[in-house]
């Protein structure tokens, strides 16, 4: 969805990560306590650059730390929020390359690596479901 179709419900500003292997595959997590598997990624703090965000995320949640030249901007993208219903996410996502393996930390209690076209009985959050999916349609 559009920023500019966004309504009036409450809108979460977050940063997520589209990470891939060779394969295709999109790496996800699942938050403890939840159900839908998601981009690594959250909120952003009051003041902070989003790029800045992503890589504190990352690192928070699998443990890696990304440099700024293996993020590449894929724009600001809006969805339903996966865990808090009636809010929106508006989401900075950034193709993110990984030179370290990730691992589940902080809050993740699962990753996989999942491929978007044929999830199988994967429950996706409402970004990852369509935007991500679509976005990584549109890769070469």
């Amino acid at each position: 969805m559009p920023v500019a179709d966004m309504d009036s419900r409450p809108v979460i500003r977050i940063v997520a990560a589209v990470i891939t292997n060779v394969d295709g595959r999109a790496l996800l997590v699942r938050k403890r306590g939840t159900t839908a598997f998601m981009q690594p990624g959250g909120k952003i703090m009051p003041g902070e650059p989003p790029i800045e965000a992503l890589q504190r995320e990352i690192a928070e949640e699998l443990g890696v730390v990304v440099e700024t030249s293996a993020l590449r901007p894929l724009g600001r993208h809006v969805a339903e929020a996966a865990n808090e219903p009636g809010h929106l996410v508006e989401a900075d996502l950034f193709m993110v390359s990984l030179e370290a393996t990730p691992h589940a930390a902080a809050e993740i209690e699962e990753i996989a690596w999942v491929d978007l076209a044929a999830p199988g009985d994967i429950e996706l959050a409402p970004l990852t479901r369509g935007t991500v999916a679509t976005v990584l349609r549109r890769q070469p």
